[in-house]
């Protein structure tokens, strides 16, 4: 297979956050058949979820990858696991020394199990948008249609009363 273009969100809130970011980074790095291309800044954002938890570190990657799908996902599953993370006995949206999750991969719509892609909820997270568009702002959402800039910016502008998810960003 030939090199495709992915790209991750990295997460963090035990511990030393940034070591962690890093450390995945560098793994996924040193991985056969993944070269981590650009990475975002970190921000520190606070956490989602009903759980009173510490406040994340949140960036985003974009990689070059001979990996499927399914592969790379199953890569940074193994990356998690050697920090330390255990999916099966955490609590959903709970503190995590690391978490990975693959948003795009090319501009493939895949829904199996245990594999959505694009990340069904990540044109509504800050936290991920904002780290997503320094690496890719020009990657346009293959079910919504729009760059992940303009997402960033819909999101950004969002309130109760004029939220329009069809709004034309510039450069539409």
């Amino acid at each position: 297979m030939s090199n495709a273009n992915a790209y991750i969100a990295l997460g963090s809130n035990i511990g030393d956050r940034r070591a962690a970011i890093e450390s995945a980074l560098s793994a996924l790095d040193e991985m056969n058949g993944i070269a981590v291309v650009a990475v975002s800044d970190l921000i520190e954002t606070a956490p989602q979820g009903p759980v009173d938890q510490p406040r994340y570190f949140n960036a985003a990657a974009a990689l070059s990858t001979t990996l499927e799908p399914h592969g790379l996902l199953e890569a940074m599953a193994a990356i998690e696991a050697a920090h330390g993370r255990d999916r099966r006995r955490e609590q959903r949206w709970g503190p995590r020394l690391i978490d990975l999750d693959l948003l795009l991969y090319e501009d493939r719509v895949i829904d199996r199990p245990g594999l959505t892609v694009p990340h069904p909820r990540m044109h509504l997270r800050t936290f991920v948008l904002g780290p997503l568009a320094q690496v890719a702002p020009s990657v346009v959402h293959p079910v919504l249609g729009v760059t992940i800039e303009c997402l960033r910016d819909r999101l950004a502008s969002r309130s109760s009363t004029e939220y329009h998810p069809t709004a034309v960003c510039s450069g539409e």
